[in-house]
């Protein structure tokens, strides 16, 4: 091949490239209601996860959406405080260390854990179960996928803040 040949073939290339790039002009979604289905919806008003309601249904949402909704909860968690929050994920227990000086009166801490789409990244709520359960009686097996509702709070233990679900039930799916 000689040298014209290549320029020429260059430049073919090259505006191909410009007339593909000059197609018609999508506008970005501005807000996150232009990219989310019509299906997805929070319920306002629920007055307690007996009635099988939520303010913020996360069983709903993709696994991105959910990640990225935990993440948030973890992140502004006064903007949930009181919610029903309803989510589903898989059961974790952490069983604290009695020798601990950390340790706050808690035997185990009982969680629902998600993964994004790439399952590369995990985020975990805490949850209490409404009663007196027992565990392990009270509760299913480690790694099984659970769907909780509780109303979301902020506690303290010692000098750091922690985010968890009370006066939870584990629901059907």
């Amino acid at each position: 091949m000689n040298r014209k040949s290549i320029i020429k073939k260059l430049i073919a290339v090259t505006l191909l490239m410009a007339l593909a790039a000059c197609s018609e002009k999508k506008e970005s979604p501005k807000t996150v209601s232009d990219v989310l289905p019509a299906n997805i919806t929070v319920t306002e008003g629920a007055e307690s996860a007996d009635d099988g309601t939520a303010e913020v249904d996360l069983t709903q949402l993709s696994s991105t959406m959910v990640y990225s909704e935990v993440y948030n909860m973890m992140v502004t968690p006064k903007n949930y405080i009181g919610k029903t929050v309803k989510m589903r994920g898989q059961f974790t227990v952490y069983e604290a260390d009695p020798d601990s000086e950390n340790n706050y009166g808690e035997e185990h801490y009982f969680s629902v854990v998600i993964a994004d789409a790439t399952a590369c990244c995990q985020q975990g709520l805490e949850f209490v179960l409404a009663g007196d359960p027992v565990y392990p009686d009270d509760y299913p097996e480690v790694g099984t996928e659970i769907s909780v509702t509780g109303t979301f709070e902020i506690y303290k233990e010692g000098e750091y803040e922690y985010c968890r679900l009370v006066n939870s039930e584990i629901v059907s799916s």
